[in-house]
């Protein structure tokens, strides 16, 4: 009797297992949203949702420790490989383009690098509440995981509007559009 007890409750305890992980493998990606300190201290990037249907995610760079070249300027996107970008201001443009959820609960997509002028691919993932790691590839070879850390202040010289408004970043014309406001008609009484 005792056999026949521990083989119904071994049962029991593989189905919870077996439910718990599909459940998993089906999970939606933990959201990335929010502003976050770069490894390296020398940016603030702004990540948020985008695209049509909000199911992207957005990074804007909001913050720089040097925003301004050694003339006093604004630094410039001068290593874009399209020239029509290239006298944009780096702080304030978009670097991460349009990240898309993936099946296994992450999200995925590029990432721009505008000292290079380069694109790579990008896998981030919240390690912690306040902390986000960024898995970062070229070629889907050379990879590199950096730590970036939530930030809830302001510093001087921070973009704190939204997206495409004064004092806020730039999206690229891409992922500027909003989704479209639906709007119910009342009927004449």
């Amino acid at each position: 009797m005792n056999f026949l007890v521990r083989l119904i409750l071994r049962g029991i305890v593989a189905v919870i297992l077996m439910s718990t992980i599909s459940r998993a493998e089906a999970a939606s990606p933990v959201d990335p949203s929010g502003t976050w300190m770069t490894e390296d201290g020398r940016a603030r990037i702004r990540l948020e949702r985008c695209g049509a249907a909000q199911q992207h995610i957005c990074g804007y760079i909001v913050w720089m420790k040097d925003p301004l070249d050694e003339r006093g300027q604004p630094m410039r996107d001068s290593s874009n490989p399209d020239a029509s970008k290239r006298a944009r201001s780096v702080l304030g443009h978009q670097l991460i383009m349009g990240l898309k959820p993936t099946p296994e609960g992450w999200f995925d997509g590029d990432i721009y690098n505008a000292e290079d002028g380069r694109s790579y691919s990008v896998m981030p993932w919240r390690d912690s509440p306040d902390r986000l790691k960024l898995r970062g590839c070229m070629l889907k070879l050379l990879c590199q995981t950096q730590t970036w850390k939530q930030t809830n202040d302001v510093l001087p010289g921070q973009l704190v509007g939204l997206t495409g408004d004064p004092g806020g970043p730039r999206a690229d014309k891409e992922w500027a559009k909003l989704p479209v406001a639906k709007t119910a008609t009342a009927g004449a009484r």
